[in-house]
């Protein structure tokens, strides 16, 4: 089927490109390039540099007509949402409509929505959360998230478009970028093989950082693969359901980074101290037994063997060892 990602420039959305290609399917990507590199675009991909806002995604939708429509295009940091609400709801409330309009205009088959389990559940009461746990959102971009999935449920009701929602927890994996904190894992591996010793955020209370659910990117890709087919008007969770606390992931990457021969140095073994940032959760994590339930998915990666090829990808570019 032909596939249009929005976003398929991007650390997620490229993977995902190049899980469907694997697959055999057509791809076409919108990416304006602003987080996403054309270094990440695969060559067997059809790709609009263009804005999600922009009018001239109505040609795209006239001459590429896709089946499937995979939205991963998004303003993703919590903090710059803080600082600048109006650019965040621009980007992922008035440019996902954009795309949703043109989706029921031309015909799409399926609308696939990331959205962001560690968001939406903001300081949830019971951890891991489940989809039906009460949703607090406690920042902008999580507000635009929880907003956008209200619109789908109207787009389908009123049009009859197929969605699936994806929650994400924290992803990581090759192509992330170093930027805030979606980038921990790219901000702590990129500082350790330039032998810089990285800040973990915290709040006084909680000194080992806070409590998230990693997960490798490639199992992404595989539960955007079963949503091209299944999870018909579902939102599901996809992550790990496992608690992992900021010092627990640096010391998993240190580990990584010593037997890869970086870092070896005493000084890594203790990390720089930081505050809690604006929009910073004590915890998230969540469960995950409606994607085992509805699209056969399970995690097939530890953190451990995720953080262990994430570091290839690190070393493949060309750092100095210490």
């Amino acid at each position: 089927m032909k596939i249009l990602v929005t976003g398929g420039a991007g650390f997620i959305g490229s993977n995902v490109v190049d899980g469907y290609i694997n697959e055999g399917h057509e791809v076409v990507i919108i990416d304006n390039l602003s987080t996403g590199k054309m270094e990440n675009v695969n060559k067997k991909a059809k790709f609009y540099l263009m804005d999600l806002c922009s009018k001239e995604c109505s040609k795209v939708f006239e001459i590429e007509r896709p089946d499937v429509v995979n939205h991963h295009g998004a303003q993703i940091s919590v903090p710059a949402s803080v600082d600048n609400p109006m650019f965040d709801a621009n980007i992922n409330i008035l440019g996902f409509l954009n795309i949703m309009q043109l989706s029921v205009k031309f015909g799409v088959k399926k609308f696939i929505f990331i959205s962001s389990g560690g968001a939406v559940y903001g300081e949830a009461g019971d951890t891991p959360a489940s989809e039906s746990a009460p949703t607090t959102p406690l920042s902008p971009y999580a507000i635009t998230k929880l907003s956008a999935e209200y619109y789908l449920n109207f787009y389908r009701h009123q049009y009859g478009l197929n969605y699936t929602v994806l929650r994400y927890a924290n992803v990581f994996g090759q192509r992330q970028t170093p930027y805030a904190e979606a980038g921990v894992v790219a901000i702590f591996m990129e500082k350790l093989i330039a032998g810089i010793v990285p800040v973990i955020y915290s709040f006084p209370d909680e000194p080992d950082g806070m409590i998230r659910d990693y997960c490798y990117v490639k199992d992404v890709v595989r539960a955007n693969l079963m949503a091209l087919t299944e999870g018909a008007g579902h939102v599901i969770n996809i992550g790990t359901s496992v608690e992992t606390t900021t010092g627990e992931l640096y010391r998993t990457i240190l580990e990584c980074a010593r037997e890869k021969g970086f870092a070896k140095e005493d000084k890594f073994s203790v990390p720089t101290k930081g505050p809690a940032r604006p929009g910073d959760l004590r915890k998230s994590t969540m469960d995950i037994s409606k994607a085992e339930s509805v699209l056969s998915l399970k995690p097939l990666y530890s953190l451990k063997s995720g953080l262990s090829e994430t570091f290839d990808f690190y070393m493949g570019k060309q750092y100095p060892k210490l």
